[in-house]
């Protein structure tokens, strides 16, 4: 079924996928912010705007969402993924996706969803989609993101339901309640939300108990040409405010993330540091800087307090099961 996609909708995502690209080299001693402004608080505006009016159990029902609304006649079985995040969502709502597409940065089930995936079929990256490949699985539900797939959109549509959230990330939360309208389950979503929000308030208040105060924690991630501190408005950015967990000064801005140089690498120190690799280690300057003088030097470094977290699901997982794996990782590091 067809759904009506908005021509100021269209307008909407081509800026903010701009936006999501266009990185700038940090310069002088400034860092160059990597993705954010205006657009962030629109998307997350329009973002808790989405899903349906109809009550549990309710079929045909309408979804809002960021290309429009689909209308669901029934409730989905044979579910296809497109991005991490939407993965995360539908296991966490005890849903085994038939498809998948993977990032090329991690192009394997996530070992933490492993267990209760079951074995969806591949279906490309989310940059390259085998649209045969999708068709052929005969789905009545495919959810995705505009940011990544927009131009696919139509495309998709006419293989099955389609309904896609804005963009993966910081609004993780209001594209799981997203996910959990088109399935119809809601209350569950709902339910571990609730208890998400609960265990991420004690943990930011055993830290402070058992440390004396709530930590500064930086969150570095290496990339192949690039090194980004992130920020509030990152998957992981909204863990930690959750938590009650600051930011170091110059990391405390509402964006994605900051980029540094490696002669920027200073502005990575804080209480706790915490380090991601995106893909091949090889590929990244992990190893120059980690085994340098200056990130030896940093305040956290000489107090023992760098630990190498799961780029998986601190920085992919972008989703409710990520997002508790994040919380039981802070409780192990911070509070025992």
């Amino acid at each position: 079924m067809r759904s009506r996609i908005p021509v100021i909708a269209a307008v909407a995502a081509l800026s903010l996928l701009v936006g999501a690209c266009a990185t700038g080299k940090p310069a002088g001693d400034q860092p160059a912010v990597a993705q954010g402004g205006s657009e962030f608080a629109k998307a997350a505006e329009e973002s808790a705007k989405f899903g349906t009016d109809a009550a549990s159990g309710v079929f045909p029902r309408t979804i809002k969402h960021a290309m429009g609304s689909t209308v669901l006649q029934k409730r989905p079985e044979r579910v296809i993924v497109l991005d991490g995040g939407e993965l995360d969502n539908v296991v966490a709502l005890g849903v085994k996706p038939v498809g998948v597409a993977y990032t090329e940065g991690s192009p394997a089930m996530p070992g933490y969803l492993a267990a209760k995936a079951g074995e969806p079929t591949n279906v490309g990256t989310i940059n390259a989609l085998k649209l045969e490949a999708i068709k052929g699985l005969r789905p009545d539900l495919i959810l995705g993101s505009r940011l990544r797939a927009e131009q696919l959109y139509p495309k998709l549509a006419e293989i099955a339901p389609t309904v896609f959230s804005l963009r993966p990330g910081f609004t993780w939360k209001e594209n799981f309640r997203l996910n959990a309208a088109a399935l119809d389950r809601t209350a569950d979503a709902t339910a571990q939300l609730t208890d998400y929000t609960r265990r991420a308030k004690e943990i930011g208040a055993l830290a402070e108990q058992k440390l004396g105060k709530r930590p500064t924690i930086s969150m570095v991630r290496f990339m192949p040409g690039r090194i980004r501190l992130y920020a509030a408005k990152s998957f992981i950015g909204t863990i930690l405010v959750d938590a009650g967990l600051p930011r170091p000064t110059g990391q405390e801005v509402e964006d994605l993330a900051v980029e540094v140089s490696t002669e920027q690498i200073g502005k990575a120190d804080g209480d706790w540091i915490f380090v991601g690799t995106y893909g091949d280690p090889a590929k990244t300057q992990q190893s120059t800087i980690v085994d340098g003088p200056v990130w030896k030097q940093l305040g956290a470094a000489k107090a023992n307090h760098v630990r190498t977290v799961s780029d998986e699901t601190w920085f992919l997982g972008l989703g409710s099961l990520g997002a508790t794996e994040v919380l039981n990782d802070l409780t192990t590091l911070l509070t025992r």
